[in-house]
């Protein structure tokens, strides 16, 4: 393998690898949103459960409510730009890898060349000594 290509291999690895852990990275956050999002409705169960229980529960549970809708908004919020930013990260990943595979690719295709290129001269070497026995 040439050192053109062998260092161009090495750059896309390197930035597939930047990429993977860019996207476990999102993955991990979104996966804690996601928790966060189920934990905010297990403590609303929770509440709406006391407020039946309970009357001065239930007088608070408007306002509770209220709070519990904006959080709630906040974390579907950033789930969604989380989304987003998986989605991007996914199709960045996506290309880098392509771009390695093609590097790859070329890197094969120049190696074959060569082998076949040598093949050749050497075929036109055995040509020759053989042309000068026959001569001979």
């Amino acid at each position: 393998m040439t050192a053109w290509a062998h260092s161009l291999i090495r750059i896309s690895n390197y930035e597939v690898e930047t990429l993977q852990k860019r996207l476990a990275e999102i993955t991990a956050r979104k996966a804690s949103a996601e928790m966060r999002l189920a934990v905010l409705d297990a403590e609303v169960e929770v509440e709406r459960e006391r407020a039946r229980a309970d009357a001065n529960a239930n007088m608070l549970l408007g306002a509770y409510l209220n709070g519990w809708k904006a959080r709630k908004g906040l974390a579907e919020a950033d789930l969604t730009t989380l989304e987003g930013e998986e989605a991007g990260a996914r199709d960045a990943l996506t290309d880098a890898f392509g771009e390695l595979k093609k590097f790859e690719h070329v890197a094969e295709m120049t190696r074959l060349n060569a082998i076949i290129a040598a093949g050749k001269r050497e075929t036109a070497a055995f040509d020759e000594m053989g042309l000068r026995r026959r001569v001979s």
